[in-house]
């Protein structure tokens, strides 16, 4: 069992999940809705947007849509997607990737947990936290036995 975040988008998600596939690489799904079966009623002008997309890399899932019943922007409130790059330099890469065109909502900084932390909220509105991963870190051996 793991958890996969599933992120709403308000008809961008092909462009959003093509710029993670830059930024992380692995596996990319996209699947539009004109495309998927029994869509009999579904309004022309809806059939471009996506009805599933999946990002896969190293055991993880990011997983998106294209909310059909909205038409503006989707505010993301409450929850962050966090990844964990295996270097600070990795992390310093992935994190202006992220804010490039978005909003830097805490620099990426040295902590006691993580030798690059940061949080960003990129141009399609979605939240992430960035942390390198530190093997000597005090959560680094959490949950294992």
């Amino acid at each position: 069992m793991g958890f996969f975040p599933y992120l709403f988008f308000s008809g961008n998600c092909r462009e959003a999940m093509t710029r993670y596939h830059e930024i992380f690489g692995g596996e990319i799904f996209v699947m539009r809705m004109g495309d998927a079966p029994d869509t009999g009623d579904l309004p022309p002008e809806k059939a471009d947007l996506v009805i599933h997309a999946a990002l896969t890399l190293d055991g993880g899932m990011l997983m998106a849509s294209d909310d059909p019943m909205t038409d503006g922007p989707i505010t993301v409130s409450g929850i962050q997607v966090s990844v964990s790059p295996k270097t600070a330099d990795e992390a310093n890469r992935v994190f202006d990737a992220l804010a490039d065109g978005g909003q830097v909502t805490q620099a990426l900084i040295p902590t006691f947990f993580s030798p690059a932390f940061g949080m960003c909220v990129d141009r399609f509105g979605t939240p992430w936290m960035i942390s390198a991963a530190d093997p000597n870190a005090p959560s680094a051996n959490m949950g294992k036995e």
